[in-house]
């Protein structure tokens, strides 16, 4: 239900398609998946049609085996008057082991549009996540 999707997870199967020279994944298999989850988290969110806008701080921390399950998770951070800011991050197993670990992380951002393309004010939905609160520095006792 458009407004109501803050968190999704998909999950894959790293195929023999996928391979790099060195015997892993492609950067740009896992990268097309951080596309794909940050895009449904945002249309999920907006209930729009949205564009990627902006994909930065990709991580890659460890490398995905050939035949690993993935999964994708994309979690709404932070909404602006059109964009969704998304943090995305992947993990791996294999499918005998019990733990996932974590392979990639990033940032995306992505808009909503209409039909014609042009930015979608979506202001009415409000931000996911309560607002940040200004820490305060103790003040010096005298």
């Amino acid at each position: 239900m458009p407004g109501r999707t803050r968190e999704i997870t998909l999950r894959f199967l790293a195929e023999p398609t996928d391979v790099n020279f060195g015997g892993k994944m492609f950067g740009g298999s896992v990268m097309k998946w951080i596309d794909l989850a940050g895009y449904a988290c945002a249309t999920g969110w907006s209930g729009h049609y949205c564009v990627t806008a902006y994909v930065g701080g990709i991580q890659f921390e460890r490398p995905i085996s050939i035949g690993a399950l993935v999964e994708t998770r994309a979690r709404l951070l932070l909404t602006g008057r059109t964009s969704m800011h998304i943090a995305v991050d992947v993990y791996s197993r294999l499918p005998t082991a019990a733990e996932w670990a974590r392979t990639t992380h990033c940032l995306t951002v992505f808009v909503a549009v209409d039909e014609q393309g042009r930015p979608v004010c979506r202001c009415r939905r409000g931000n996911p996540t309560p607002p940040r609160t200004a820490r305060r520095r103790p003040t010096p006792s005298a």
